[in-house]
């Protein structure tokens, strides 16, 4: 889709890619994502993951997947002469936006998962990622009752309960100016030189999830006056939101949002 016929151009339109440029002199590359120090105070917003209501079951995503090639009933992945099947494994987990998903299942929340497993929610020196919760996998695998959070993208609930409280602790509410960047690995690895940067009304943030360039929530979206800024990195489970004390503690007792404070990654 064309800028001129997405019809997100009116309301995020396309702004210089300078606009990143004090978050590169203060985070560095932000080739996955500007990944800022805390501002003062920070805290990681997890993504959410899923279990079916029926409850557990030892079969694993990677079993299924492997006894669906063995009948038939799907194909390899071939390229070249490379079998990647051979080669994987089908952990279960996916990249980009998720949503609930649907009738059947329930949000797990991470605290639930790791009094389950014994695991501690991000181990000591670790961020939120694939790394998390071994013991809840079977060979690396998950099992197919659950659905594992996703990698570099908030997920719709989230999202959307993100910006209301961000909105809440706004100066200028949903007025608030806010910019959204975008990683060149989220818009097919094509151009790494012209960032792609939208500038918007926090009051429209909502419609980011929806546009067309990318299948993710922004790497990056901030307050114009930087008093917030966001980060979701595109290889971890969770995103950073740095910013007041008050807007943290918000985020930290929310009852729909599960946020930690990392203090190896604050």
């Amino acid at each position: 889709m064309s800028e001129e016929s997405n019809p997100m151009s009116s309301l995020w339109p396309l702004v210089q890619p300078g606009a990143t440029d004090w978050l590169r002199e203060l985070c560095g590359d932000g080739l996955t994502g500007f990944m800022p120090p805390a501002m003062p105070d920070a805290v990681w917003v997890l993504n959410a993951m899923y279990e079916h209501e029926q409850g557990s079951t030892e079969v694993s995503y990677d079993e299924y997947h492997k006894a669906r090639l063995a009948d038939g009933s799907t194909q390899p992945h071939v390229v070249g002469d490379l079998d990647l099947d051979a080669v994987s494994i089908a952990t279960g987990g996916g990249l980009g936006r998720a949503r609930h998903p649907g009738p059947g299942w329930r949000r797990l929340r991470w605290t639930e998962l790791a009094r389950r497993t014994g695991d501690p929610m991000v181990p000591d020196g670790l961020m939120p990622s694939y790394r998390c919760f071994p013991s809840a996998k079977k060979e690396g695998s998950w099992p197919l009752t659950m659905v594992p959070p996703t990698e570099g993208s908030l997920d719709r609930e989230t999202w959307n309960r993100l910006i209301a409280v961000l909105t809440e602790y706004s100066a200028a509410g949903p007025d608030t100016r806010c910019l959204a960047y975008y990683n060149p690995l989220m818009l097919g690895a094509t151009d790494f030189d012209n960032l792609h940067v939208r500038a918007g009304r926090l009051g429209d943030a909502e419609l980011l999830y929806d546009q067309s360039e990318a299948d993710f929530s922004p790497s990056n979206l901030w307050s114009d006056d930087r008093s917030w800024v966001l980060c979701t990195d595109y290889d971890l489970w969770a995103t950073k939101v740095a910013g007041s004390p008050a807007l943290i503690h918000a985020l930290l007792n929310d009852s729909e949002i599960e946020a930690v404070r990392l203090p190896w990654a604050h």
